[in-house]
């Protein structure tokens, strides 16, 4: 099944890719009335899992840099990648298999990654009931809500089971069935034994009393390229002073959340998410500041792209290794941290 799934994803980039080509050819970089660039910047979901991206927004660092950000949300990697592919988006922003995967089934203007902004996982564990000192064995014999097929929230999942002896398809039942974003809401409703959540979900089962977070992902998966900005090999090779600009205001944000506390971190990214309380957006930060969320630089170096692609290949959606050379380019990164 998990070839069928790397089929059907190769195919419908392929697809994505011919309407891209008669959609129009390339972004053309043009300034506004305050002389600033304009770049649509589609993210795969809006988490507080990328607080310095948001920071970066809301202390004004990408205007300092001369570009105007329009944020827009994919909700789903395929969707961002469509963006991207299409001209829709200059910058996606996602889990960077997709990259691999479009490269992968022969796309010729391949998406390059050029800033890696998470190295650990963003989701958890939620448990039915509290459970004191947790183990992965514990999960066993046991049903799961889990994520999409060859999505890295998914993959990353299956990794831990595996490194701790647990097979994923004969040890534990897992329910993919159900859409991301909803799972919190059908385990509240009574389905499953545990859930894996990003926030603010897993807090807000918490504070309901619904579950019970009891492991994290990012934790116990180790350092892994969770997410990163790409964007496509001809739009890099024709507007490279935008990419460095854009680079030059993420690291921005990066240095801010590694020299605050959560507390500065959440009262600056609140305007992005008015739905959460203060102290909510504050214990969600918290914990994702306490698992050394963010990178300290935005380089993403080879021996991350190996590990990912290590998952890839454990979760049976790559058959090949694509080189880390084509995928990745760590010129701006490097150039931001001078």
């Amino acid at each position: 099944m998990k070839k069928h799934f790397r089929f059907r994803l190769t195919l419908s980039l392929m697809l994505v890719l011919t309407v891209g080509i008669f959609s129009g050819c390339g972004a053309n970089t043009v300034t506004n009335e305050k002389n600033l660039t304009p770049v649509t910047l589609n993210e795969v979901a809006h988490s507080i899992f990328y607080a310095p991206m948001y920071v970066a927004i809301e202390e004004g660092y990408f205007i300092e840099e001369g570009i105007d950000i329009t944020l827009v949300t994919g909700f789903g990697a395929d969707k961002t990648m469509t963006a991207v592919l299409t001209n829709e988006a200059e910058i996606g922003f996602m889990g960077s298999e997709s990259t691999i995967y479009t490269y992968a089934g022969g796309t010729e203007d391949y998406v390059v990654n050029f800033a890696q902004l998470t190295q650990r996982a963003g989701n958890f564990l939620v448990s039915r009931e509290p459970i004191e000192n947790f183990t992965w064995d514990m999960i066993k014999g046991k049903t799961v809500l889990g994520g999409r097929a060859g999505g890295m929230p998914q993959m990353v999942f299956e990794y831990i089971l595996e490194m701790n002896n647990i097979n994923p398809t004969t040890d534990v039942n897992i329910n993919q069935s159900i859409d991301f974003g909803s799972t919190a809401a059908a385990f509240s409703g009574g389905d499953a034994d545990f859930t894996v959540e990003f926030e603010p979900h897993a807090t807000s089962l918490e504070e309901k009393g619904d579950g019970y977070v009891v492991a994290s992902l990012g934790e116990d998966s180790g350092y892994v390229p969770y997410t990163a900005f790409c964007a496509k090999k001809s739009y890099m090779e024709s507007n490279p002073q935008v990419i460095q600009a854009f680079t030059n205001a993420l690291q921005k944000g990066m240095n801010y959340v590694q020299t605050h506390t959560p507390e500065e971190i959440a009262k600056i990214i609140a305007p992005q998410f008015a739905e959460t309380d203060i102290d909510t957006l504050t214990t969600i930060v918290a914990r994702y500041h306490e698992q050394d969320t963010w990178k300290a630089n935005l380089i993403f170096n080879k021996d991350s792209f190996d590990l990912l692609q290590n998952i890839l290949e454990n979760s049976g959606v790559l058959e090949n290794r694509v080189p880390y050379e084509d995928l990745v380019t760590t010129e701006f990164a490097e150039k931001a941290i001078q």
